[in-house]
């Protein structure tokens, strides 16, 4: 029995378009004022946050502060009161950086941490990474069984991301985004001018 080639045609490719408003919202800058107002809130809760921690040596030289808040968040208390940290895999990683005595340097981290991300924002440098890290740690902190304003700046956080080619606009991003570029488009100055060809002399 002769054997038959089925050709197959290639997958079409679907693209689905963001709705005009969220293209606005998030790509324009005619709101690029908003994108400020949220972008400072959120860089003056880190940096209050950050220099509160700096001028504490339970901080910054013994860790004791982040020590006491790792071993409150990993106590199983007695039912029915429901633990902090309600997932077993996270409790079992705090546990692990409380035994090797993590907390330390670890507390050093979160404060240069939460400095770096507030003067990224409030400056509008590289927001959209600043915004994604400022997350991050709010998601960590909520992990970890406390909720504080964490909720709030987790979501402003998120909402950066989204915005961040003009969240930075009135900021140093307005130019630091221009000269740099991203990894799929380089910035002019990593794009060479373009040469002109001489013209030929006439005769």
């Amino acid at each position: 029995m002769a054997s038959t080639a089925v050709s197959q045609a290639p997958r079409k490719t679907v693209v689905f378009d963001d709705p005009p408003f969220a293209r606005s919202l998030f790509a324009s800058t005619r709101w690029a004022w908003l994108w400020l107002i949220v972008r400072v809130y959120v860089g003056y809760s880190w940096i209050s946050s950050g220099l509160g921690k700096l001028g504490n040596p339970a901080w910054v030289q013994t860790g004791e502060a982040l020590k006491g808040f790792w071993q409150r968040a990993v106590a199983i208390p007695d039912a029915p009161a429901k633990p902090l940290i309600a997932f077993d895999w996270y409790r079992s990683f705090i546990q692990v950086l409380l035994d090797g005595g993590h907390y330390v340097w670890f507390a050093k981290l979160i404060t240069a941490g939460e400095l770096l991300i507030g003067a990224a924002l409030l400056l509008g440098l590289f927001t959209g990474i600043a915004a994604l890290f400022g997350g991050f740690m709010n998601w960590n902190f909520m992990m970890a069984g406390t909720a504080s304003i964490n909720p709030v700046l987790f979501l402003l956080s998120i909402l950066l991301v989204l915005a961040w080619k003009v969240a930075g606009w009135w900021g140093l991003d307005r130019w630091a985004l221009a000269a740099l570029g991203t990894p799929w488009r380089p910035g002019r100055l990593f794009t060479p001018e373009p040469q002109l060809d001489p013209q030929p002399a006439k005769p």
